[in-house]
C-alpha cells in the first residue's frame, strides 16, 4: 500500500463521531445539525428537469473535456461575474465532478516528486482535502495561520524564504472555510508576486463565492484580481468553482476549473487517464444552472435571513460578527472548543464542529482552538433555535 496513506489524519467528522460516542443528547430538544457544510435549500425545479430530460446521454461515453456548450456557458458566466474581457472555453475551462475531487487530484498532477522536499502551502484552519492531496502527492503541507488579530488575513511572512523556495503549490480559499473572509486585492498582489519569484502554482478554491450578503458587492475572485493587475493568461493560476453551494445541488457533483491554459492542458491529460469525465445528464443540468442567476439571488436571500436572525440573537451575549461571505459563523468559545461542542450536543442537541478539528498545530498554536464552526444550512427556524440554545450554554459557562 502507498505508505503516504498512513500520514492521513481522521477526517473532522470522524473525530466528531468519536467525541459523541456514548452521549445521549437531551431529549427535550429536537436535533439541529449545523456541523456539515451541506446545503439544505431545495434544488431548483428547472435543474432537476434538465437532468431528467437528458438521461438519454447515459448511453454515451462522455469526453473528459466536456461538452462545448457547457464550457461556453461557464465562460459566459465567468465573464459576467468577474468582469473578464474574455476567457477561452476550449483551453481555459475544464468541467469537473465537483471542486473537491479536482482540488484533490490537482496536487497529483502538479507536484514534481523528483524535486526533493516539495511543499504545499495551505491556510490554517483549512479544508482537509488540501492536506490529504499534498500528502498523497508526496509533498509536505506547510501552514499559514489565519488569526482574529488581523481579521484572518493571510500573512505570507509566517513562512521563511527556504520554505517558499521548495513550495510547488499554494491552496487558498476565498471566501474562506471556516472564517468566510474574502481575500483583498493586496493579498492577491502579494501572492502573485511570490508566485512570480518562486514559481509555484496557485489553486484558488472559490466554492463559496456565490453566497454573500450585498448584491452590489460580490466577492473578489482570483481571475478578476489577476485581470485587474494585468496578468494576461493567468500565469500559474487555476480557480476551482462548484454548483453545490451556488445552486443547492451537492449530490450532482458538478464544478469547473479555470485559468492558465498550459496548466489545464496538463491537468486534462491527467484527468483523461484518471477517468473523471462528467455524466452527460449532469452536464446538461449544469449548463442550465450556470445560465441562470435568479435562483442564486433567491438562495442568497435565504442565507441573508438566517445570518441576520442568528447575529441579532447573539448580540450582547456572544462576541461574533458577520463574515464577508459563505454560510459559516466562526464562533469564539468561552471554553475549549471540543468541550463546548460536546456540551452543546449533550445538553441542547445542537451539533457544531470544533475549530481545532479543522486546523493543525503550526507556528506554536492551533489557530482553530477555542472556535467552533457553525454552518447555517438548516431552516431559519432551526438556526434561530440553535442560536438561542448556544446563548443559554454560553450564559452557563
Amino acid at each position: 500500500m502507498n505508505p503516504n496513506l498512513d500520514r492521513l489524519q481522521p477526517y473532522p467528522f470522524q473525530k466528531l463521531n468519536k467525541l459523541f460516542e456514548g452521549i445521549e443528547p437531551e431529549p427535550a430538544f429536537s436535533p439541529i445539525k449545523l456541523h456539515i457544510g451541506e446545503p439544505k435549500h431545495a434544488t431548483p425545479d428547472f435543474i432537476r428537469l434538465a437532468l431528467a430530460d437528458n438521461l438519454g446521454g447515459m448511453a454515451l461515453y462522455p469526453t473528459t473535456l466536456g461538452a462545448a456548450s457547457l464550457r461556453a456557458s461557464i465562460g459566459a458566466w465567468l465573464k459576467r461575474r468577474y468582469c473578464l474581457p474574455s476567457i477561452d472555453p476550449d483551453k481555459e475551462i475544464l468541467p469537473v465532478n465537483g471542486s473537491r475531487e479536482a482540488l484533490f487530484s490537482f496536487a497529483q498532477a502538479v507536484i514534481d516528486a523528483s524535486r526533493p522536499g516539495a511543499i504545499v502551502v495551505c491556510p490554517n484552519p483549512f479544508y482537509q482535502i488540501y492536506e490529504g492531496a499534498a500528502l498523497l502527492a508526496g509533498a509536505t503541507p506547510c501552514f499559514l495561520n489565519t488569526l482574529p488579530e488581523n481579521n484572518f488575513a493571510l500573512d505570507y511572512g509566517q513562512l521563511p524564504d527556504d520554505t517558499w523556495v521548495r513550495t510547488q503549490l499554494v491552496y487558498v480559499c476565498s471566501p474562506g472555510n471556516p472564517t468566510g473572509r474574502v481575500m483583498s486585492m493586496d493579498e492577491w498582489r502579494q501572492l502573485f508576486e511570490l508566485s512570480d519569484r518562486y514559481g509555484f502554482i496557485i489553486a484558488s478554491d472559490e466554492c463559496y463565492a456565490e453566497i454573500y450578503f450585498d448584491e452590489n458587492a460580490p466577492p473578489l475572485g482570483a481571475l478578476e484580481a489577476a485581470h485587474r493587475l494585468g496578468r494576461h493568461g493567468f500565469p500559474r493560476l487555476v480557480v476551482f468553482s462548484s454548483l453545490s453551494k451556488r445552486s443547492n445541488v451537492p449530490g450532482m457533483r458538478s464544478g469547473f476549473v479555470a485559468g492558465n491554459a498550459s496548466i489545464l492542458e496538463k491537468f486534462l491529460l491527467y484527468r483523461t487517464y484518471h477517468g473523471s469525465a462528467m455524466n452527460p445528464a449532469v452536464q446538461a443540468a449544469s449548463e442550465a444552472a450556470w445560465n441562470d442567476e435568479t435562483h442564486v439571488i433567491e438562495n442568497r436571500r435565504l442565507y441573508r435571513g438566517k445570518f441576520t436572525a442568528a447575529t441579532e440573537l447573539f448580540k450582547g451575549s456572544v462576541p461574533i460578527s458577520m463574515p464577508d461571505a459563505a454560510f459559516y459563523l466562526w464562533l469564539n468559545t468561552p471554553v475549549n472548543d471540543v468541550e463546548f461542542a460536546r456540551k452543546l450536543y449533550r445538553d441542547y442537541n445542537v451539533t457544531v464542529l470544533p475549530g481545532s478539528y479543522l486546523a493543525r498545530h503550526a507556528h506554536g498554536i492551533n489557530p482553530g482552538e477555542n472556535f467552533v464552526r457553525i454552518a447555517l444550512v438548516a431552516s431559519l427556524m432551526e438556526c434561530a433555535a440553535a442560536a438561542e440554545r448556544i446563548n443559554i450554554l454560553v450564559s452557563r459557562l
